[in-house]
Order: structure tokens, then C-alpha cells, then sequence
């Protein structure tokens, strides 16, 4: 299964070159790597990252998340996933850039 977050650039160049990353302050403060599911991202981009241009979408495969991944509920009691260890480079299948469109980040059509 793919689920997805949202990076700004920095963070994203910050995985790349360190081959893992905590995360965004958000998710080093909460103490979990914080992803949304497809049907999440869209209200997910909205509410946290609306006008903020530059974003990256990342494709993540919880296949070999193991026991690290949570299934916590969270926003309307949804149940989010919740990484509890380091994002590995190895999880990201694909990134894609999150343009704003009309005000809105538009998605890749490989997640429609």
C-alpha cells in the first residue's frame, strides 16, 4: 500500500542526501513521521499547507515499515498512519512536485 507525504524541498533535499530523515519539525515534535492516505492528502495539503508553494508529494510503500507504522486515529478520528521511526529513502517509491493551481496544490494523476 502507498501512503504519502508531504515535504517542503528543503526537507526533501535533507532525505535525499542523508538517505533518512525524522521528518518535519511537526514530526519531530509529535515523535512519528506523519502521512496521510490518499484519500487524507488532499485535506491534509489544505489544512497544513495551504499557499505554501514548492512542495513535494512522496509516494511511500508501507511494506517494509514493519511494526513502525501506527494506524492512529486523528483528524475526525480518521485513522492516520503514523511512522515511529526514520523515514528511509528505500520507502519512497516515487516524488512528485505539489504546484498551486487557483489556489490549490494540484496532485499527481498517479495517485487518482
Amino acid at each position: 500500500m502507498l501512503i504519502y507525504k508531504i515535504f517542503r524541498a528543503d526537507e526533501w533535499a535533507a532525505l535525499q542526501t542523508a538517505g533518512q530523515s525524522a521528518g518535519a519539525p511537526v514530526d519531530l515534535a509529535d515523535g512519528f513521521v506523519h502521512f496521510s492516505t490518499a484519500d487524507q492528502a488532499v485535506e491534509t495539503a489544505t489544512k497544513w499547507f495551504a499557499g505554501i508553494e514548492g512542495l513535494l508529494l512522496l509516494a511511500c510503500d508501507t511494506n517494509g515499515m514493519g511494526d513502525a507504522l501506527k494506524w492512529e486515529p486523528s483528524r475526525g478520528g480518521a485513522l492516520f498512519p503514523h511512522l515511529y521511526r526514520d523515514l528511509h529513502m528505500s520507502d519512497v517509491v516515487w516524488s512528485k512536485p505539489l504546484p498551486i493551481v487557483d489556489d490549490k496544490h494540484v496532485f499527481p494523476k498517479e495517485m487518482q
